[in-house]
């Protein structure tokens, strides 16, 4: 298509200060909906596990179920970057399992980037899945793979008010001036906050995305489709912050089905069947 976005569609948006638009997707309707909403990168995030499945932390998803997620998704967008997640494990292992891991990802799948949690740590890993000719979204800062080094309490997804410590900001300028070294294409900088975020947004000539702790001050957001639309069970009884509320609509829905039923009403689209009058 004419409008696909690409890299270079990203870094004309950096350099002309147009905000980029990202959003973590799971399921292939929901990426059929965001691509057709616009944005410009879907990214298919190992959060599926603790916020669709209920895995109790984002370390029990595996590359096999990573697989599965990332082609349903990549099915179902036309027009905008997909990027994958790797799950914990295979940039741990070191650089060749790293390569292997993003080669069987564009492979199997198709995604345009895979995207590297704790990315700082391991940027000879980050050199060699780009030199493997796969461009990488590299994720630092506060990460549910690193939120106990900056001395936050561990949760599946650290909350919108950590930021990473003022005092790391030196440190963090280096990170991202070594990822975009090692040939990172994007960055992913977790609970930026407005000082070391917009920081290493004007260090480094890639654009910076951030999710949790992100705001103006870089170059794009990231926002779980789930969480923009109040998708999540919880919020039934804690009303969310977000642009609908999915979770109600479909509690009532359901249980508007559930009376049709009990009562031997027609139910909404299915087959006709005749009234207790015979109509």
């Amino acid at each position: 298509m004419s409008d696909r976005t690409t890299l270079d569609t990203l870094r004309e948006k950096k350099r002309s200060g147009e905000k980029i638009v990202g959003v973590v997707a799971w399921d292939h309707q929901m990426a059929r909906i965001v691509d057709r909403a616009g944005v410009d990168l879907v990214s298919v995030g190992d959060t599926v596990g603790v916020n669709l499945w209920g895995h109790s932390n984002p370390f029990e998803v595996t590359m096999d179920e990573m697989v599965v997620v990332a082609r349903a998704v990549r099915r179902g967008v036309d027009r905008a970057l997909v990027s994958v997640d790797f799950p914990y494990g295979p940039l741990q292992e070191g650089s060749a399992a790293a390569v292997r891991a993003a080669i069987r990802f564009v492979k199997e799948t198709g995604v345009d980037l895979v995207k590297l949690d704790g990315a700082a740590d391991f940027p000879e890993a980050v050199e060699a899945v780009t030199r493997a000719g796969i461009p990488v979204f590299a994720q630092f800062g506060i990460t549910p793979q690193t939120a106990l080094r900056y001395g936050v309490e561990y949760r599946a997804t650290p909350s919108a008010g950590d930021q990473v410590p003022e005092r790391m900001r030196a440190e963090l300028l280096a990170q991202a001036r070594r990822l975009e070294e090692a040939g990172a294409v994007l960055l992913n900088f977790t609970n930026s906050g407005p000082v070391a975020g917009e920081a290493v947004a004007r260090a480094v000539g890639v654009p910076v995305l951030g999710g949790f702790g992100g705001g103006p001050w870089l170059d794009g957001r990231m926002r779980m489709a789930g969480a923009a639309i109040g998708y999540a069970a919880d919020t039934l009884d804690n009303p969310p912050d977000t642009y609908a509320h999915v979770a109600r609509t479909a509690y009532d829905a359901i249980s508007a089905y559930a009376r049709d039923v009990r009562a031997g009403r027609q139910i909404a689209g299915g087959v006709k069947v005749p009234d207790a009058a015979g109509n």
